[in-house]
């Protein structure tokens, strides 16, 4: 890790005794057509490990869920893949996984998702398809639910989200996210800004919470 980010993400988390200790990454496990998605997930994934951070993801080892991976991986930092078994065939090599940290094997795609949540500290959606799409807005829909605070961030890159982010202030225009102040994903353009941007929105809402327990200690 370098001196500038370990000093920046100590600070912040010390002054708000912030717990952000491993980044869950849902991306496509096909690489796309435009090059610069799989550079983003190798940059990503070397931007965990520098942060000293652990990746949780599904476990695959092709398309972008490789490169995120490797790029942990390469960086000598700590990956917790997490796949159904019906799956290992269709998105890795089972070589492959045995290069990983960690490796839980899950009966459904269900206990997948679910053990992905509990792992995670904050959520980064990197491009992908349908799946990716699931994923994240499925933690959208617990966030609006109320049952979780964690970060969770849209790395746009080249603008890959764009349509995404119109759609949501079209429902949110039309009434739909009827608890839009839980549903506020960062939109993160550069990879570099992503895991600044989590530790400062999870150094906010500890401040919030700590300011709220403040109160309710003098009523």
């Amino acid at each position: 890790m370098t001196a500038l980010k370990w000093n920046s993400c100590f600070a912040l988390m010390t002054e708000q005794s912030v717990s952000i200790r491993s980044i869950c990454v849902y991306c496509g496990s096909r690489p796309g057509r435009d090059p610069s998605h799989m550079a983003a997930g190798r940059a990503l994934g070397r931007e965990i490990a520098e942060y000293g951070l652990r990746l949780v993801y599904g476990g695959g080892t092709k398309g972008i869920m490789g490169a995120v991976a490797s790029g942990v991986l390469s960086g000598g930092g700590q990956v917790t893949g997490i796949i159904p078994e019906f799956l290992i065939d269709m998105e890795a090599t089972r070589h492959s996984l045995g290069q990983l940290n960690e490796l839980i094997v899950t009966p459904d795609m269900h206990a997948r998702k679910h053990t992905m949540f509990e792992r995670s500290d904050a959520f980064v959606a990197l491009p992908g398809g349908i799946g990716t799409l699931e994923e994240i807005v499925e933690i959208m829909t617990w966030a609006q639910l109320g049952r979780h605070e964690k970060p969770m961030v849209f790395a746009n890159v080249n603008g890959f989200w764009d349509p995404m982010m119109e759609l949501m202030r079209h429902m949110t225009e039309e009434g739909f996210l009827h608890t839009a102040h839980r549903v506020q994903p960062l939109v993160v353009d550069e990879i570099s800004g992503i895991i600044p941007a989590i530790m400062a929105q999870a150094a906010q809402l500890a401040a919030d919470r700590d300011g709220e327990d403040e109160v309710i200690s003098k009523m």
